[in-house]
């Protein structure tokens, strides 16, 4: 197996923005191979799966140790999620997955794209309407929590199996809203990941014994994501955090659009 450098430069690229600004980078990874490496849709979100999942490992047991992952939410989520995770698999290997299935998931990409930047851009408003509407109504708002987080972990089901992305922006607001009081800044990204730890490798087992996952270009992202991420990180104390965001979310809603429009 061949390990071509542009596969590793790629990494370095979304393992430096995840290591800058914690989440946004891992967007692009599906859109990077389909749009510049020519990566049929399906392959491209198979491979992102078990890149998603690799990368975010490590992630889930520091917040772990730390004790900032909520094991109440994140439990009802998994109820949600990893169910249509399975359906979802089942339906794309029962049904044609041929360039019909492939248009579709460049479409859905594109929209889920432009979700995830939208979503990233009103964590502040999301967050302070569901504070909102958990003091105007207490006893409702927490009777109907357990339901909309299993609602919400099977939303992110579907898009993560069949686009690779969502778990990340779409999934913290989703929990911002749904959790305004109880989830603090660090349980919040650790019950995130954690979530997507078991969603990203169930769905990625899934796309590969359907033969969507490419071997080559899954090595050459990791050996290029490990020093991005960690540069990225030493970095993340000096660099316009602000900055960066606005730049990502962007280049997210204009390669979403460029998705839907093709």
């Amino acid at each position: 197996m061949t390990i071509k450098w542009l596969n590793c430069v790629a990494g370095f690229g979304v393992g430096a923005l995840v290591g800058l600004t914690g989440v946004g980078g891992g967007s692009l990874t599906a859109p990077i191979m389909i749009l510049f490496f020519g990566t049929a849709p399906n392959v491209a979100v198979g491979t992102d799966l078990w890149f998603a999942a690799t990368t975010k490992l490590v992630g889930a047991w520091i917040h772990g140790s730390k004790g900032t992952i909520d094991k109440g939410i994140l439990v009802g989520l998994l109820w949600g999620s990893l169910p249509a995770a399975v359906l979802t698999l089942v339906w794309l290997s029962l049904t044609a997955t041929g360039q019909s299935h492939n248009q579709l998931m460049f479409k859905t990409l594109g929209v889920t794209l432009i979700l995830s930047s939208i979503a990233a851009a009103s964590r502040k408003r999301v967050h302070a309407f569901g504070e909102k509407m958990r003091n105007l109504r207490p006893v409702e708002f927490k009777a109907a929590q357990p339901i909309l987080t299993v609602i919400a972990g099977v939303l992110l089901g579907f898009l993560v199996t069949f686009t690779s992305v969502g778990a990340g922006a779409l999934g913290a607001v989703m929990l911002l809203y749904l959790y305004p009081i109880r989830l603090r800044a660090g349980a919040l990204v650790g019950t995130d990941i954690a979530h997507a730890i078991p969603l990203t490798f169930l769905a990625g087992l899934g796309h590969l014994y359907l033969g969507n996952v490419n071997g080559e270009l899954l090595v050459g992202l990791l050996i290029g994501s490990i020093p991005g991420i960690a540069l990225g990180s030493i970095a993340s104390t000096h660099a316009p955090d602000k900055i960066i965001r606005s730049a990502i979310s962007l280049v997210l809603v204009v390669v979403g659009l460029r998705m839907v429009g093709s």
